[in-house]
């Protein structure tokens, strides 16, 4: 018989639970039924859990290269753009300051089926949209919609995997995030270059991948959570006494990453015809896919390293994804300008990665989701106020200038990120 292990939050798996009642004849505490649940998972499941992840994040830049086209019907500016885009970051920390606690205390289906239906909301709104209040509702929808997923859904990935597969609950977790992501625009640039009806179709197929979603959450081998916590149901999401470090050190590089994707996302096509000439959808959905395929690969690539070099890395790569960004724009390079967005995308990947995989080292179940509200509630906050201040700098001072101004605020605060997590290293918690 194997010998009896716990996980990191002190729980015991039911079957060692078993073999300890059949060796000592008094009552023993079961297993808390998530815990149970996940001991018998299979695999697959896991990999399936994290689905509604990434149906979600494809609506999240689904839009991306239907601006333009918006632009051209409607009528505003780059700072209206960066507004519109800003209200899904308005969404999405709302949802946070809840969606994390309730989902600890209800459990996550009550969280994940709701933000599904807002999706769909999401998708018929964008269907159907002739102004620019209609373009912020949907943003807004879908910033809900993500910031339930990305802590009811991603802690659902985690108790769907078990306490022996927390580093691949975090890996699969952060790699539907970001795939999802750069998943939407590339269809969103596909189906309306080549199909009737381009800010219709894309969200036809995306309200299909949902309703899949919604069945594998109706399905998911999760329960409710024996215990309701204690405290306010809505506030500013945090982490156990002990935890903080580990927060810190993940916000220190997700923060500066997840800022650099959210300048491309949403001032990327505008940059691409600057500097192309071409308001291709098609061009502008790839870059923003390939952006987030190095995102996924480079998570995959480094999944095994110490938690404190994938950090640092982070770090690394995102400011070396601003010096292409500020290069590029003043030598009026394409080139440079994909190769900061591959960069940017790895910087992402890489704090995501660090960040998720420390707090589900760390933190114990019925604190999960909170925590992971918590690191993108630091990360998404300089995610909104940054871009959009620089769509409005870049409407009175000219693309170059304002690009510049963001491309090195944002280099500083990368360094400055390295910087923490090096200083902090010897309380990283190292792979297991």
């Amino acid at each position: 018989m194997s010998e009896s292990r716990t996980s990191s939050a002190g729980t015991v798996d039911e079957q060692q639970v078993d073999e300890e009642q059949a060796a000592v004849p008094k009552p023993a505490t079961p297993a808390p039924p998530e815990r149970a649940a996940a001991a018998r998972t299979p695999t697959w499941w896991v990999w399936l859990a994290a689905w509604p992840v990434t149906a979600v994040f494809v609506l999240s830049n689904a839009a991306t290269p239907l601006y333009v086209l918006w632009q051209r019907d409607i009528g505003f500016s780059k700072g209206t753009l960066t507004v519109v885009f800003a209200f899904y970051i308005v969404g999405l920390l709302g949802s946070l300051l809840v969606s994390g606690v309730v989902s600890d205390r209800l459990g996550r289906k009550p969280v994940l089926l709701p933000a599904l239906a807002l999706a769909l909301a999401a998708c018929a709104i964008f269907a159907t949209a002739t102004t620019v209040v209609a373009l912020i509702v949907a943003r807004l929808f879908t910033g809900i919609a993500v910031g339930a997923v990305v802590s009811a859904g991603m802690a659902a990935v985690t108790d769907v995997a078990g306490p022996e597969r927390k580093r691949l609950a975090a890996l699969l977790a952060s790699c539907a995030m970001v795939f999802g992501a750069g998943l939407g625009p590339l269809l969103a640039g596909l189906l309306s270059e080549t199909l009737p009806a381009p800010t219709v179709t894309v969200f036809v197929v995306e309200a299909v991948l949902l309703l899949t979603a919604v069945l594998a959450v109706l399905r998911m081998p999760v329960r409710r959570p024996a215990g309701r916590g204690k405290g306010a149901w809505v506030r500013v999401p945090g982490v156990p006494h002990g935890n903080g470090i580990h927060l810190a050190l993940g916000i220190a590089v997700f923060a500066p990453g997840i800022t650099a994707t959210s300048f491309v996302l949403s001032l990327g096509p505008t940059l691409l015809t600057e500097l192309l000439g071409t308001t291709s959808r098609i061009v502008a959905g790839a870059m923003a896919f390939v952006m987030f395929l190095a995102a996924t690969g480079v998570q995959f690539a480094v999944q095994k390293l110490p938690r404190r070099t994938i950090l640092t890395a982070g770090a690394i790569s995102t400011t070396l994804s601003m010096a292409a960004l500020i290069a590029a724009v003043h030598a009026s390079s394409v080139a440079l300008l994909v190769a900061s967005a591959l960069l940017a995308g790895a910087g992402q990947g890489m704090g995501q990665l660090g960040g998720l995989s420390l707090l589900n080292s760390t933190v114990p179940a019925q604190r999960l989701a909170e925590a992971n509200a918590a690191l993108n509630v630091g990360g998404y906050i300089p995610a909104g106020l940054l871009p959009v201040s620089t769509g409005y700098l870049m409407d009175a001072v000219g693309l170059p200038t304002g690009a510049t101004l963001f491309g090195t605020v944002l280099m500083s605060l990368a360094v400055v990120g390295g910087l923490v997590v090096l200083s902090g290293r010897r309380r990283v918690a190292e792979p297991v």
